[in-house]
């Protein structure tokens, strides 16, 4: 049931850059990973290693449909309903708490989340870069903030667990991967060494709270979701594709 995404990018999608030019930032274009530097690798899950476009669409457009037609709202006023209370929420654990919406907008949201579980994908040549990472020894954690229901929904859909060592959600820990204490519990929960483990995320918020707590090698995502433009990612280093960073076997 592995998905990945390529054959889902059509004309309008955006094609992948070389693999030349696939670590980019705002000042260096240069930056590579020395894998003998490295023995943990922390992994992001949606916007990292699945294509975000699965929860934009969900978020964006499927949950206000279906609350403007559980309140009798047109998708507009629903939309400028929600918007508010979303943005209150994020970088906090409820944000990601599918449990917590249900109750607040009074919808299902574990089912409508199945509902477009077609959605669900990988990015490009990830699957290669774990296997890779796994044949070079390196210790694989996936650190998301998505809450567990959500968690196994995409790891049913995907089967990411194959091929990881260790899965981790912020629910889990008790704190979002935004503050620095998360990063912290995840080192008595399993030992890593911040000095010695890279963290790959599409959110900047987390990577700089990632960076507060000492871990030394960052880089965050250049196109999380294939629908939408890349983003200017700042001050980090950002994949384009995977095979550019994917350490020889």
């Amino acid at each position: 049931m592995t998905k990945k995404c390529e054959a889902r990018r059509g004309a309008g999608a955006s094609i992948l850059p070389l693999i030349d030019s696939a670590l980019t930032t705002a000042a260096d274009t240069h930056s590579v990973i020395d894998w003998q530097h490295i023995d943990s690798v922390l992994l992001d899950m949606d916007g990292t290693l699945l294509d975000l476009h699965y929860d934009n669409q969900f978020w964006q457009e499927l949950v206000p449909r279906r609350y403007a037609m559980s309140r009798g709202l047109d998708v507009n006023t629903a939309k400028a309903v929600l918007n508010p209370l979303f943005r209150r929420s994020e970088g906090t654990l409820d944000w990601y708490c599918i449990d917590y919406w249900s109750r607040e907008l009074r919808l299902d949201i574990p089912l409508l989340k199945r509902e477009v579980a077609h959605l669900i994908c990988i990015h490009p040549h990830v699957l290669d870069f774990l296997r890779a990472l796994r044949d070079t020894g390196k210790h694989i954690l996936l650190v998301t903030n998505a809450h567990n229901k959500s968690l196994a929904l995409k790891l049913e859909y995907t089967r990411l667990g194959d091929y990881l060592d260790v899965i981790v959600s912020s629910h889990d820990i008790g704190y979002p991967k935004e503050d620095p204490l998360f990063w912290r519990r995840l080192a008595e929960l399993h030992p890593y060494s911040p000095a010695r483990s890279l963290l790959i995320d599409d959110n900047l918020a987390v990577l700089r709270s990632a960076r507060a707590y000492g871990i030394q090698h960052l880089l965050a995502v250049h196109q999380p979701d294939s629908r939408r433009p890349p983003r200017d990612t700042h001050e980090f280093a950002a994949v384009e594709d995977f095979r550019a960073i994917t350490p020889a076997i």
